[in-house]
């Protein structure tokens, strides 16, 4: 199954039954309204086609939802079960939903402002996520979405062929722990050990190619063959500068939806076939999001 690109920029709202869809660009993303996502966790026809539009879509974004913790949690639920993240932590009274409150006391760079798919340091990268906006900055604060199905298809026929047996580590270590005292960073690599993934999955639903490396991975483990290298200085740039292409296709904006946050807002993505950008702009400005991410399988 693949992303139909010849539909126009931006198109009329079109009714699938109850919901209407509005398309915002040619690749990747669509705006939904007449709908209620509180309603849709509990309606299984509703929530049928909101999934079916999400693996359509890949993203999904509504406006005006103002759900509870508890329904928000109810609709992520769901897709299947949620997962903690392994530095927030789970709203105590609705596991599950973590809270990213950024004031100023939080720091103006922290991660977020750099292209990736969710925690594909886990063997079992999440399947997807529902976020929403509780506050957020007058300007700024957007997030930016890559169709990364499409940017698998667009390489060069060599590419693919190059990249088709490579597989990739991915790390937490050498991102969230960067920052952590030694032992701290030992600590969290042995709670999350590195995580080993084919660097073109296919989408368990979709049959989709997905070009599945970005900011958490950090090299590929089967490049030094004779294939690739002829002498041990082929090694370390051959293989980096391929890994720094492939992760840099995330960046055009050919690929890309970005999405202007207000409070009630929410973004549903595929965490398995897309990457996403927050962009930190806005700081000193308040930005409270809460975000339900739900577990996945393990990429083939």
């Amino acid at each position: 199954m693949t992303t139909d690109v010849k539909a126009p920029a931006v198109v009329k709202a079109a009714a699938l039954g109850s919901v209407q869809v509005e398309r915002l660009t040619c690749s990747i993303g669509a705006q939904l309204s007449n709908v209620d996502l509180g309603a849709a966790s509990r309606d299984d026809a509703l929530f049928a086609e909101l999934k079916g539009l999400l693996l359509q879509h890949k993203v999904l974004f509504l406006r005006d939802q103002d759900i509870t913790r508890a329904e928000h949690v109810a609709f992520a639920s769901r897709f299947g079960a949620l997962e903690d993240h392994p530095a927030l932590g789970s709203d105590p009274e609705n596991p599950g939903l973590v809270r990213i409150y950024k004031d100023l006391d939080s720091p103006p760079e922290h991660y977020e402002n750099g292209w990736h798919c969710d925690a594909t340091w886990r063997e079992a990268p999440p399947m997807g996520c529902v976020l929403r906006c509780i506050e957020g900055p007058e300007a700024g604060g957007d997030t930016i979405w890559a169709n990364m199905a499409k940017a698998y298809e667009d390489l060069a026929q060599p590419i693919k062929d190059q990249i088709a047996p490579l597989r990739a580590r991915h790390s937490i270590e050498a991102t969230f722990g960067a920052a952590l005292p030694m032992e701290q960073r030992h600590a969290l690599k042995a709670r999350f050990p590195d995580a080993e993934h084919p660097v073109v999955r296919i989408h368990p639903e979709t049959g989709e190619k997905v070009l599945f490396v970005s900011g958490f991975a950090t090299h590929f483990v089967n490049f030094h063959t004779p294939a690739n290298v002829r002498f041990g200085q082929d090694f370390a740039p051959g293989s980096a500068n391929l890994l720094s292409y492939l992760i840099g296709r995330a960046a055009i904006p050919e690929y890309q939806v970005r999405w202007r946050w207000t409070p009630n807002s929410v973004a549903i993505w595929d965490n398995r076939c897309t990457q996403h950008y927050a962009v930190q702009d806005y700081w000193p400005a308040v930005r409270k999001m809460e975000r339900a991410g739900i577990m996945g399988d393990r990429p083939v």
